[in-house]
């Protein structure tokens, strides 16, 4: 198999993406819950307006995503 030298998101080392296929593009399952709990916590967001349209009507009693 060939091997695909990526750097890991987190720490920055070097790794072979295919070694580490269950954690990939992370090194380490402990590099994947780190930015899980980044995500988690808000550190990280992706940018850009909510828009009302796409929240669902507090006064309806009804989530509008569930049919």
């Amino acid at each position: 198999m060939k091997k695909l030298i990526v750097k890991c998101p987190t720490c920055s080392k070097k790794h072979d993406y295919y070694q580490s296929k269950p954690w990939s593009p992370f090194c380490s399952e402990r590099c994947r819950l780190i930015d899980l709990g980044a995500w988690a916590g808000e550190e990280h967001r992706i940018k850009g307006e909510v828009r009302a349209e796409s929240m669902p009507d507090p006064d309806s009693g009804q989530d509008k995503f569930i049919n």
